[in-house]
């Protein structure tokens, strides 16, 4: 028997119970769809968490932490096996501080791939518009310089808040969901309160949305000046260094240029923000796999459907083996019942997994701020390989469900079945 015979008695035994070859092959179609589906919207979220955190953050951030510490101040000998050093009675609040940034800023503009350069300061205040208050991190900086560092200028809603914003020392923009928190709108008088109770009135000059909706919770921006002096810092000291990149992908490449000319630690855009990365790929992996249980379940169909034929067909078998039809033959036979059982339905389940991401895709709905991400779609990335994935995983779940059963065929006696020991 070669191989189109054993083909085509797979068929003639598939064409006989039609009703139960249709729904187990839904039952793989369906599997394949929502597979489908689930990879392009797992893929959609991390790359739109990517793009989000590309558009709103440094590509490179030096951090105010050396390479290599400095020597203490209160070091004051030093010999074999010894050292010597003064403790004070009061130790003042050490803050992490890049000084003499402006050198630092030197030391790294020589290189070729930079496109702008921020430095910032950081500052943890109250925010506080007469009865309403909030807490918030403000960020000090050069409008001018920060305009294209996180996307700041394309974010803005409104367009000339940061040319404001340079010509009002006391100006502050304001994340748009911050300021409907504070119910604070444009020109606007507000306090910021600072961990030493310190007081500083800043007029509202605009407000921004970067669409990560714990960043226009929490964030607003101020001169650099006004933040050096909230923080009681000299004017040449900075909380950190922004960096933009003309090549986002090879930023990890460039953090370590950055790192050995400046002597600051310095991070990449993926390291600093890895665990909101690490968080969105390891939730789609979950998904991924619990929808993969529903191949297992077709699968098991599978599997039943080919035990009830071989039941059905115990005298056939029985025929084909006094005939002299080898073992192997009837294994292949009823391997290729799944083989088909599973070709048909991912044939089917992938053209509508396909039109089930374009239909999700186009659905639009109210932006909501209850997630991370402020969206009025579910993204989708739908691509070629994850439907030769999901094409590949349906027949190979469908011929290996089908391989106990197979073999099943093979263990019955031809003998036994023609005097009726074996019910069919």
């Amino acid at each position: 028997m070669n191989y189109m015979d054993e083909a085509r008695f797979a068929f003639v035994h598939l064409r006989e119970r039609k009703r139960q070859t249709f729904l187990t092959a839904l039952g793989v179609a369906v599997g394949s769809a929502m597979l489908v589906t689930t990879i392009a919207v797992a893929r959609g979220s991390s790359a739109n968490v990517i793009a989000k955190v590309i558009d709103t953050s440094p590509h490179v951030l030096v951090k105010a932490e050396r390479v290599v510490p400095l020597v203490p101040d209160n070091l004051i000998a030093r010999q074999a096996g010894t050292v010597s050093m003064v403790t004070k009675n009061v130790t003042p609040e050490k803050k992490d501080l890049i000084k003499n940034y402006t050198g630092v800023v030197e030391s790294i503009r020589q290189l070729d791939e930079l496109q702008s350069i921020s430095p910032f300061v950081l500052s943890k205040v109250i925010a506080r518009n007469r009865t309403r208050v909030s807490p918030c991190q403000v960020r000090g900086v050069t409008p001018a310089l920060e305009a294209n560092i996180a996307g700041l200028k394309k974010n803005l809603l409104d367009k000339n808040a940061l040319d404001e914003l340079a010509y009002t020392s006391n100006g502050i923009v304001l994340g748009d969901l911050l300021a409907k928190k504070l119910r604070a709108g444009y020109r606007d008088r507000i306090v910021l309160v600072t961990q030493k109770s310190e007081e500083f009135p800043v007029t509202v000059v605009g407000r921004f949305s970067s669409g990560f909706n714990a960043k226009d919770e929490r964030e607003a921006y101020v001169n650099l000046a006004l933040a050096q002096k909230m923080e009681d810092i000299v004017a040449n000291s900075v909380s950190g260094i922004g960096l933009r990149t003309a090549h986002v992908e090879r930023a990890r490449e460039t953090a370590a240029k950055v790192q050995e000319l400046s002597g600051y630690i310095s991070e990449s855009w993926d390291e600093t923000n890895r665990n909101v990365i690490e968080f969105y790929n390891r939730n789609a992996v979950i998904t991924l796999v619990l929808v993969g249980f529903v191949f297992i379940v077709a699968g098991l169909g599978v599997s039943s459907v080919m035990t009830t034929v071989v039941l059905q067909k115990v005298k056939d078998i029985a025929i084909l083996r006094s005939m002299g039809v080898q073992r192997g033959s009837i294994t292949r036979i009823f391997m290729l019942e799944g083989l088909m059982i599973g070709v048909i339905g991912v044939l089917f389940g992938s053209p509508v997994g396909h039109v089930i991401c374009h239909f999700v895709s186009s659905i639009r709905f109210a932006a909501s701020t209850a997630g991370v991400l402020k969206s009025d779609r579910i993204n989708m990335i739908e691509t070629l390989d994850s439907h030769l994935i999901v094409i590949g995983f349906g027949i190979l779940i469908s011929v290996i469900s089908s391989l106990n059963p197979a073999r099943k065929a093979t263990r019955y006696l031809p003998v036994r079945i023609l005097r009726g020991e074996v019910g069919g």
